[in-house]
């Protein structure tokens, strides 16, 4: 991230961050765990999971939700994980009138879930039972260090996304943000925005699930106190949109492994 009066100036006015929508992923996922299964029952990549039903129903109710000016303004700048339950929730949240119908969703690799290499696709007794020495490391390095062969652990997400938030920093200053993004992706961008220690953001991430299109939301608070001029904090994990309209919640697990990466 930059340093200095560059980085100071170059924050956008509003950053929302956002969790997909429940995906036919995590239905998988809560299937396998209620049937004792080593292995969530998923086809093709990860990367072409659609949006559950439900999960349909949470984006049109998050775009509803800002269409109607429940929020401070519309996001002016729309970018989402390439991932397909991402991108849906993007433009359903689009089609709902949640930003004006011409804006362009920006895809950013960057964004893209955690990789959990050798282990994708393993319920928690997966994981033991296949790979022991894998659930070994984890439990001592913690999922913030541990990286599985061909994955990644969360310091690496946090490296992509500070080069994220210096994309943003330079071509969307002053702008309304929105991130539509993954559960893991919406901590550790928590972790980059606000400074946090690797105890600190494991105390929030053990608080519980980020919810399925729950807000997260930072403004530019330059000269606020104790902010040292950067984004704060407004707040986190906020469901009001799907409550109101009354559509349910869902704080699920996205379905790569047992215990989330």
């Amino acid at each position: 991230m930059k340093t200095g009066n560059a980085m100071l100036k170059g924050w956008p006015d509003t950053l929302w961050i956002v969790r997909h929508g429940e995906s036919a992923g995590n239905v998988a996922r809560d299937f396998a765990y209620q049937q004792g299964l080593a292995r969530i029952d998923l086809t093709g990549r990860d990367v072409d999971v659609p949006l559950s039903d439900l999960g349909r129903e949470q984006a049109a109710a998050l775009g509803r939700w800002f269409a109607q000016g429940r929020e401070d303004g519309r996001p002016n700048v729309v970018l989402a994980s390439p991932y397909l339950r991402a991108q849906e929730t993007a433009r359903l949240f689009r089609d709902a009138g949640g930003c004006p119908a011409d804006t362009r969703i920006h895809l950013d690799e960057r964004l893209r879930e955690k990789e959990f290499g050798i282990l994708d696709g393993l319920t928690g007794r997966g994981v033991r039972a296949e790979f022991p020495q894998q659930a070994e490391l984890r439990a001592s390095l913690g999922k913030f260090y541990h990286r599985p062969p061909g994955g990644e652990s969360w310091c690496d997400v946090i490296f992509r996304l500070r080069a994220m938030m210096d994309t943003i920093s330079l071509h969307h200053s002053g702008c309304r943000v929105m991130i539509v993004a993954h559960q893991v992706v919406v901590l550790c961008l928590r972790y980059v925005v606000e400074g946090l220690t690797e105890q600190e953001i494991l105390e929030i991430d053990a608080d519980g699930d980020v919810a399925n299109c729950s807000i997260t939301e930072y403004r530019h608070a330059p000269g606020a106190e104790g902010t040292d001029g950067r984004m704060r904090l407004v707040r986190y994990n906020v469901t009001a949109p799907m409550e109101a309209q009354q559509t349910p919640v869902t704080t699920k697990p996205d379905p790569i492994m047992g215990a989330r990466g």
